[in-house]
């Protein structure tokens, strides 16, 4: 069973950077198809950025250009770098996990792994 840790979580002021964390145990993350979600209060999960065993990534159209997803094969390590944050990413942002690669790589149901989560807060 695939567990993942998430962190780097924190609150900040519009425009400012954060790098998010998640760190994979009980497989190879290098086997493994990553993403990360956020859901804000009230709101539905939504996929933030995945990125496949290849290397392929793709991202939610409001993200794309500010936000950029990476992995480290040899730390088990997932990451998101978030740039020019604005009040409208705040959420709880969650890793997630998948053995088997994804038809849509940005859908909740695709993913059967996920972290506790870590809180992103920006303020204006």
């Amino acid at each position: 069973q695939v567990q993942l840790v998430e962190s780097g979580g924190d609150s900040v002021q519009a425009g400012g950077s954060l790098r998010l964390s998640c760190v994979a145990s009980g497989y190879t993350a290098s086997s493994l198809y990553l993403a990360w979600f956020r859901q804000a209060p009230g709101k539905a999960r939504e996929g933030v950025a995945a990125i496949y065993t290849d290397g392929v990534t793709s991202y939610l159209d409001l993200v794309e250009g500010r936000f950029t997803v990476s992995k480290d094969n040899a730390k088990n390590t997932l990451y998101l770098q978030m740039n020019f944050l604005q009040p409208e990413d705040t959420a709880m942002y969650y890793c997630a996990a998948a053995e088997r690669r994804p038809i849509f790589s940005l859908l909740v149901s695709q993913y059967n792994n996920w972290g506790q989560g870590t809180q992103v807060t920006v303020s204006s």
